[in-house]
């Protein structure tokens, strides 16, 4: 449990050097963008490669993904039909804060708990790899077929997700796992120097977007959507996923503990991304990505001293 709870404080601690490396401009004005990119071209496909190439496929893609696939879609599904039905909200909006609700930031937070926390960066490739794959392309899908302004063919979806720099990488490491062909040392000491940048760069970048940000404004009137949202991301979600992982599947210790903390990650921050473009639920997306970001590591130390 120390273990646990001293990962987290590293995490916290370079969150914390963000945030006032950011509110003071030692950077400049474009280091958030810069440290984002340098983490999602460079640094997080190194990490998954040398990760995955050394994990047990079975490991990776039998009981943790099913939980992974079976909480999401759940609790999606049951936001969706909250506001939809109850809220009144249009498809598209209903659409877009059941992304809110359920799409969990795998990289950007969730390799780093995954390393300092859990242990492993291995156990955060299920939910990355069907978020990425499957799970994001359902929604921009279902978008793409409810508003008019946007239409993208499956050729697309399918180049869109091969040409993702984190499907890449974690690709060709669970191929080399695959084929269990052992990757020169000569080779591996680069990746891994690379992948090494990932995580510190994640955080800070992490740490900087805190600054200056002011959820819920009345004047937006979406106040109940955004609560009911992160509410669902922050809790839902990873008790559905410990009720499918406990008692469906049977799965204890830290392969259930694994599987509720990355259930507990916060929303995506592509998913205001996704509303800038289909010009829908743009507040519920932004304020519920800030929320559950600033709620989430102390909601995670609470999941941990539940399953101790």
């Amino acid at each position: 449990m120390l273990g646990v709870l001293a990962g987290f404080f590293v995490v916290w601690c370079i969150i914390l050097v963000g945030m006032f490396v950011g509110r003071r401009g030692i950077l400049g004005e474009n280091a958030r963008s810069v440290l984002s990119a340098l983490t999602f071209f460079v640094a997080s496909p190194a990490l998954l490669f040398e990760t995955l190439s050394k994990a047990t496929l079975h490991d990776v893609f039998a009981a943790p993904l099913l939980v992974t696939a079976v909480g999401a879609i759940a609790t999606a599904a049951l936001f969706f039909v909250i506001v939809r039905f109850l809220l009144k909200r249009s498809v598209p909006e209903s659409l877009m804060s059941s992304m809110g609700a359920s799409l969990a930031n795998s990289a950007n937070l969730g390799i780093p708990i995954a390393v300092f926390v859990l242990g492993d960066a291995s156990y955060v490739a299920p939910l990355l790899i069907f978020q990425l794959a499957f799970f994001t392309p359902l929604f921009l899908m279902a978008l793409d077929a409810t508003t008019s302004s946007h239409r993208t063919t499956l050729l697309g979806f399918g180049i869109m997700i091969l040409r993702n720099p984190m499907i890449v990488g974690s690709g060709l490491g669970l191929l080399v796992a695959g084929t269990g062909w052992q990757v020169p040392e000569l080779v591996m000491q680069p990746i891994h120097l690379i992948g090494g940048a990932a995580i510190p760069a994640m955080l800070l970048a992490f740490g900087m977007s805190l600054n200056d940000s002011r959820p819920l404004q009345a004047s937006a009137g979406r106040r109940l959507d955004t609560l009911l949202a992160s509410c669902f991301k922050l809790f839902v979600h990873p008790a559905l996923a410990y009720v499918f992982a406990r008692f469906a599947l049977g799965m204890e210790d830290q392969a259930l503990f694994a599987v509720v903390v990355t259930s507990a990650l916060p929303t995506a921050q592509n998913v205001f991304v996704a509303a800038s473009r289909y010009q829908t639920g743009l507040t519920v997306a932004k304020d519920t990505v800030l929320i559950t970001t600033i709620v989430a590591v102390p909601g995670m130390i609470g999941v941990a001293l539940l399953l101790a």
